[in-house]
């Protein structure tokens, strides 16, 4: 398996990955809200291309995983998702050596802050915890219990405050 920045050979493949490790079952032939959205974060101020990767086998997308620019009232942070995994690849680390490569291509670039949300059982072995320790709220106070932030090594305790995505989500 190959972990890489995307490229523009790789959207279709980035697209199927979402669309079906996303598809909803009582309704397969709608399109998931998340290849929408990877497509609009791409189009968008918000598109950091360097926080957008892929997993690939056997030259075949398999995951893909993107950061887009977020903030904390004016301090700048990140907002990681979505997260998807081809389902014939779930299960088999793709998900997890992508987590670990965004991390590190983050922390890398300077960025202070990763803010997800997720699962609250999964995210944990990342170094993700409750955003609520740190300071920071979601933008939907429904969101707390699956809210988590991960500081990375310029993380500026100070910053904290409500949590805004970028507006692709909020189009959701």
């Amino acid at each position: 398996m190959l972990i890489r920045r995307e490229n523009a050979a790789d959207i279709t493949g980035i697209r199927r990955v979402h669309a079906e490790a996303f598809a909803d079952t009582e309704n397969p032939q709608a399109l998931p809200a998340e290849v929408g959205l990877v497509d609009a974060l791409r189009a968008s101020a918000a598109w950091l291309p360097e926080l957008s990767l892929v997993a690939e086998r056997d030259g075949e997308i398999t995951g893909h995983v993107v950061c887009s620019r977020a903030h904390i009232g004016d301090a700048p942070a990140l907002g990681l998702g979505p997260l998807g995994v081809h389902p014939a690849a779930q299960r088999t680390g793709v998900g997890s050596a992508l987590m670990h490569a965004v991390l590190g291509a983050a922390d890398a670039l300077g960025e202070p802050l990763v803010v997800l949300l997720g699962h609250a059982d999964y995210y944990p072995r990342f170094g993700f915890e409750p955003a609520a320790q740190l300071g920071i709220t979601p933008p939907v106070p429904e969101w707390a219990p699956h809210f988590q932030a991960r500081p990375l090594t310029t993380h500026d305790p100070s910053a904290r405050g409500e949590f805004a995505y970028a507006a692709p989500f909020l189009e959701l």
